[in-house]
């Protein structure tokens, strides 16, 4: 309609302008030609005018910001005895070569020999969050090194002190005394709408007080390989070596994020950079700064994401969501009285569309806090309130004879020699003895000592009630197992190859 109005509007002043010709001469005609260009040159200088409006906005970002972003130097010391056992498991081995490419190792962790050793020098980006010096960067900017120093924006220098670091999220907190200095305003990552304008700054390449536009392209990132903990936005805004540490901020000034890696075989800006989340770091760096570590939040469950076969079987119609494959005895979880097989939706009010976004919300959750939990569970939706535990150790991820052709493995009984030797407290169950690398059992990741607990929700404890099981449902359609792995459990689903 719009177009066919616009159309309609056209044919209206093209019929005056040659109605007022013939009609009343060249004169008036001449009128309705200039009332026209005059109309095109209003709205080019109205979009004019809007360009400007953005170009000024990036200005006083950029103006805002730059008194907050700090350049870091960072000098490791290795003795002789260290250059064969170092280098290659810091250096050549990084996670983060994979990331930056060679180029920006050999430029930025340069190595030195003088007669004695070696010194590994390291240059970031870091933004100063308080009036009384503390300084945000990145873990891999500071991890290890004996000198740390901090150049600010009006090229005052200074060693600073290291306050604590976090590997898991890639994140630390250093601090230097100093006075007048300008603290970033911090903003709210979750408010954060893909498209959003956003402005990278930093040190990138050495090069000071430089700044790069452009867009949140995602928001929620995980399996990057960089940190354990992983949420990242995503941004075309160009980052590059040197931006490391540095603050991704929004068009009000204010920091949303903390400029971590970038996508590249180059090693240089290819359209794809990251940064962790400003909600997300202020939660760890308050904790650095309290306590010298991070403390997080426990659940107390083993989970999975979801396929659309094992939504399927619990009558669940997407596979947004998070499963409980194992309930910890004790924990939080099991005392909120969440179960293995429920379906996690909401944690504390927000959607968990996949597990590594709920790992992230609980661990950024305070201990002790009390917050309601959606559970899908019998075709209801289901809300519990859990109180929050402190994880204090890292939780493992869950991964006669006879013979199934269609699944693609071999199970015998349990015996209590055979779970004494494999670790399981439990004596009986389906134990799986050998697996077709080809088969339905290994694409759906059965292993060998994998000891089977049910089918479909029905407990087994041997070899016969495991075949009469499986013999009541269809395997074309698929089947649902639970299975325990040392000491935690989790569902597979299976489906007949044949």
């Amino acid at each position: 309609m719009r177009g066919f109005g616009k159309a309609v509007v056209l044919f209206l002043v093209v019929a005056l302008v040659a109605s007022g010709f013939a009609l009343f001469g060249p004169e008036l005609a001449g009128r309705f030609a200039y009332a026209v260009e005059s109309a095109k040159a209003t709205a080019t200088g109205e979009r004019l005018r809007t360009a400007g409006d953005l170009a000024t906005a990036f200005s006083d970002v950029a103006e805002a910001i730059r008194p907050s972003v700090v350049s870091i130097s960072s000098i490791k010391k290795i003795n002789a005895s260290q250059r064969f056992q170092r280098m290659p498991d810091e250096l050549f081995n990084s996670p983060f070569r994979d990331f930056f490419g060679d180029d920006f190792f050999d430029r930025f962790f340069r190595f030195r020999t003088p007669q004695r050793g070696y010194v590994q020098k390291g240059l970031g980006t870091g933004v100063i969050v308080s009036d009384d010096g503390y300084i945000l960067t990145n873990n891999h900017v500071v991890n290890d090194a004996d000198e740390v120093a901090v150049k600010l924006s009006d090229d005052r220098e200074f060693t600073a002190r290291l306050v604590g670091t976090d590997p898991k999220s890639d994140l630390a907190v250093i601090k230097i005394d100093a006075r007048d200095l300008h603290a970033a305003k911090l903003g709210d990552s979750d408010s954060l709408k893909i498209g959003e304008w956003v402005v990278a700054a930093g040190n990138p390449f050495g090069l000071a007080h430089t700044i790069t536009t452009g867009i949140v392209s995602a928001k929620g990132r995980a399996n990057v390989g960089v940190a354990d903990y992983e949420d990242f936005i995503q941004t075309d805004a160009a980052i590059n070596p040197g931006n490391s540490g540095g603050p991704l901020v929004n068009l009000r000034g204010e920091v949303v994020g903390i400029n971590t890696a970038i996508f590249s075989r180059s090693g240089g800006y290819m359209g794809i950079g990251f940064a962790i989340p400003i909600n997300m770091a202020k939660s760890i760096m308050n904790s650095l700064i309290k306590t010298g570590q991070v403390v997080r939040g426990w659940l107390g469950v083993a989970i999975q994401d979801l396929d659309r076969g094992l939504a399927e079987s619990f009558g669940y119609d997407t596979t947004q969501g998070v499963l409980i494959g194992d309930v910890t005895k004790g924990g939080p979880a099991e005392k909120a009285g969440l179960k293995q097989g429920d379906i996690i939706l909401r944690f504390n009010g927000k959607n968990v569309p996949d597990s590594h976004n709920l790992r992230s919300a609980v661990a950024a959750t305070e201990p002790g806090s009390k917050v309601p939990v959606e559970v899908f569970r019998s075709g209801k939706r289901w809300t519990v309130t859990v109180e929050i535990g402190e994880l204090e150790t890292a939780m493992a991820s869950a991964k006669g004879t006879e013979s199934s052709v269609d699944l693609g493995m071999t199970v015998k009984n349990l015996t209590p020699e055979a779970a004494s030797e494999l670790g399981y407290e439990r004596t009986d169950g389906v134990l799986v003895t050998e697996v077709d690398p080809l088969g339905a059992a290994a694409k759906a990741g059965i292993s060998v000592n994998d000891l089977i607990i049910s089918v479909q929700g029905k407990p087994v404890t041997n070899v016969t009630e495991f075949r009469r099981e499986m013999a009541g449902h269809d395997l074309k359609k698929g089947i649902r197992l639970v299975v325990q792995s040392g000491s935690i459990q989790r569902f597979v689903f299976l489906r007949s190859t044949q």
